[in-house]
């Protein structure tokens, strides 16, 4: 159990808050306020640089994402501003309809936020909804036109708020979280090359092209409109407490879970995004043996060598999972056996 939760933690790099700093992830009404007042991201539209996601909200956003499947889902985050950083400590999901392409918050959505913010407060849960976030099953993490749209109307109305994007499907795959935070421009502002949404990475945290074939032509349309956030993950104290919860409860399952699997579905993507890619190539091969430009027959072969490097990766993902199989049955079929006689194995 321990080890799995130590590998979790390293994977996503959780950084444990010490005991005694535990306060400065406590709410700070006042504070929150003074910011608020002065809006210095008025004058400065990269004025937020960093997104602080509390371990357990993490773990509730993935789970909320990796259950929609291969459509995507919605919810709310909490948490307050701090300098130039926005502190999620909580989210929750939001009853919306989703289909595998696109996700909108519709009138039941809504009065389900205010009812839930509201009955937090009289709780004694004071944090104000400071994002929203959603899954894009299995194409990586940027804002497609209708995200930014809806980026755009909520930090004309509820700023401060952040976007962030999570893909479960990469996430398994890679065994770390695939997660991005975004916030959009004002309308008009030309932004700089070096502040684009990190959708436009040539490889997401699998290996694998950060975005689908079928998807560039939405993410390139809209990369100006918006920058990313730096994503850091923390734990309190109090964190540290129900996570060892959670592992104590499903450890079993994290350890015999295999990503080949349990990740059919992606992988079946992927080899489909690698024929498309490699028809491309044929095509553009034709173009470029026809018209013998030097430059042309460059970008072939640059483009034939990531379609190859991706066969090549796919295909020491199978293997690997195929290989996981056959060493936890050798390794599990032989426990709880002692002189040819089964004896009852510890659940810690």
């Amino acid at each position: 159990m321990e080890f799995a939760k130590k590998t979790w933690e390293l994977d996503n790099n959780v950084q444990l808050v010490n005991p005694e700093r535990d306060a400065l992830y406590n709410y700070n009404s006042e504070a929150h306020k003074n910011l608020c007042d002065e809006k210095p991201w008025k004058a400065n539209p990269n004025y937020f640089t960093h997104v602080r996601v509390s371990a357990v909200a993490l773990i509730k956003m993935v789970m909320h994402a990796r259950s929609g499947g291969s459509i995507e889902v919605m919810g709310l985050m909490q948490g307050y501003i701090t300098g130039t950083s926005l502190v999620i400590t909580d989210a929750f999901r939001l009853p919306v309809e989703g289909t595998e392409t696109r996700v909108n918050a519709q009138d039941d959505a809504n009065e389900y936020m205010v009812e839930y913010l509201t009955r937090g407060r009289e709780q004694g849960r004071a944090e104000n909804a400071i994002g929203w976030y959603h899954s894009h099953p299995g194409y990586g993490c940027w804002l497609s036109g209708i995200d930014v749209g809806t980026q755009f109307l909520q930090q004309s109305y509820n700023e401060p708020f952040v976007a962030v994007v999570i893909d479960p499907d990469r996430t398994i795959s890679a065994g770390k979280v695939e997660i991005g935070a975004f916030r959009t421009y004002p309308e008009g502002h030309k932004s700089s090359s070096n502040s684009r949404g990190n959708g436009g990475e040539e490889v997401g945290s699998d290996g694998f092209q950060a975005v689908p074939m079928n998807k560039v032509e939405d993410f390139g349309a809209h990369s100006e409109k918006y920058y990313s956030l730096e994503v850091v993950t923390y734990k309190s104290t109090l964190d540290n407490q129900i996570l060892d919860l959670l592992w104590h409860k499903y450890w079993v399952q994290t350890l015999s879970q295999n990503p080949l699997l349990t990740n059919r579905e992606y992988s079946s993507k992927q080899m489909a995004d690698l024929a498309g890619q490699t028809a491309l190539c044929c095509k553009n091969f034709e173009k470029s043996a026809a018209g013998r430009t030097a430059a042309l027959q460059g970008n072939v072969h640059k483009q034939m060598e990531k379609v190859q490097n991706g066969m090549a990766l796919l295909a020491s993902k199978e293997y690997t999972g195929l290989a996981a199989i056959e060493v936890r049955k050798s390794l599990f079929n032989g426990l709880g056996k002692e002189g040819g006689e089964e004896v009852a194995l510890p659940l810690e």
